[in-house]
């Protein structure tokens, strides 16, 4: 690691790494097994022995594990909130550094007296703070909503809603990501899944993951998950410019676990998808129920097998 190196990782973690991974569990005041399985969960190698922790893994522990002993949470549910936020950061922080990596690259460029770890350093400093004040923001307000949507529950099951789930397809994707370049495939997917976020947001919804090709979103309303699925086709499938897209939508109760859905529901949406024709919309039975019928026309297609669920009927909609 050279010092420009070395000073970047000295700023991104706010000190230099000097402890090995006994030393901060006996700093903190665990078993050195518990911290290790604490890292794991949080995405971070275990330590063998090397210097790679600051005081700041020390005071992280402590906090944690003073949860637990205050008998706030149990150290199983203290595991299941660090393996959620590991995850979360670890996405959050390739997306930011891959966003950022080209505007490093052109400002370097731009000043070759500077190597790209000064570049990202200076970045960093003049950066860092902002974009944490608004990570926290951004994090309370849809820690807010996630309580609102508890509420609105009511006395029901905590686990389990009734949702209304959307999953939009790129069409042939694989054959277009042989056909164009690596680069223009990663401004592809970037833009895809900007708009359908765009839209989904627009539509009082949620994305719940994105997979490249692929949107899985929900709403507790279904005429909003029907225009949700419109708004995605008009803004990816009829632009000239994106490939063709496909909708299906399903609407069931399902499984809200680990920031997912889980249920027929959700599996239903994602086969539709595989009947749907290009820039279409297809819905199940139990959607095609909920939508008003002076607002919708549905007309059933021919049966055939949706693997997983038997012979189906599909469902074609539109809005009169």
């Amino acid at each position: 690691m050279t010092d420009d190196e070395s000073e970047l990782t000295a700023s991104l973690l706010g000190d230099v790494p000097r402890f090995t991974a006994q030393e901060v569990a006996e700093q903190a005041g665990v078993t050195l097994e518990q911290a290790q399985r604490l890292w794991r969960t949080l995405g971070f190698p275990e330590g063998d022995g090397s210097r790679l922790y600051t005081g700041a893994d020390t005071e992280a522990m402590q906090s944690l594990m003073g949860a637990v002993d205050s008998g706030l949470v149990d150290y199983e549910l203290a595991l299941n909130l660090t393996r959620a936020l590991g995850q979360t950061m670890a996405r959050l922080a390739d997306w930011e550094v891959g966003a950022l990596a080209h505007r490093v690259e052109e400002l370097t460029d731009e000043n070759p007296t500077s190597s790209r770890a000064e570049t990202a350093l200076e970045m960093f400093n003049q950066l860092g703070n902002s974009f944490e004040d608004v990570m926290l923001y951004v994090w309370r307000r849809h820690l807010n909503a996630a309580v609102s949507r508890i509420f609105a529950l009511g006395e029901a099951d905590l686990d389990t809603t009734r949702l209304s789930i959307g999953f939009a397809d790129i069409v042939s994707f694989t054959a277009l990501s042989n056909q164009i370049s690596r680069g223009r495939i990663g401004d592809l997917v970037e833009l895809f899944e900007s708009r359908c976020a765009d839209v989904v947001a627009s539509k009082h919804g949620r994305v719940i993951k994105s997979i490249g090709d692929s949107v899985l979103f929900v709403n507790d309303d279904p005429i909003r998950a029907y225009d949700t699925a419109e708004g995605i086709i008009n803004v990816i499938g009829r632009d000239s410019r994106m490939p063709d897209v496909r909708v299906g939508l399903a609407s069931g109760d399902v499984v809200m676990r680990l920031g997912d859905v889980f249920g027929p529901p959700v599996n239903m949406a994602a086969r539709l998808t595989a009947v749907a024709r290009r820039n279409r919309i297809i819905i199940d039975a139990a959607t095609a129920a909920l939508l008003p019928a002076d607002q919708f026309e549905t007309r059933r297609l021919p049966a055939r097998p949706v693997r997983g669920f038997g012979v189906i009927e599909p469902v074609a909609v539109r809005r009169h």
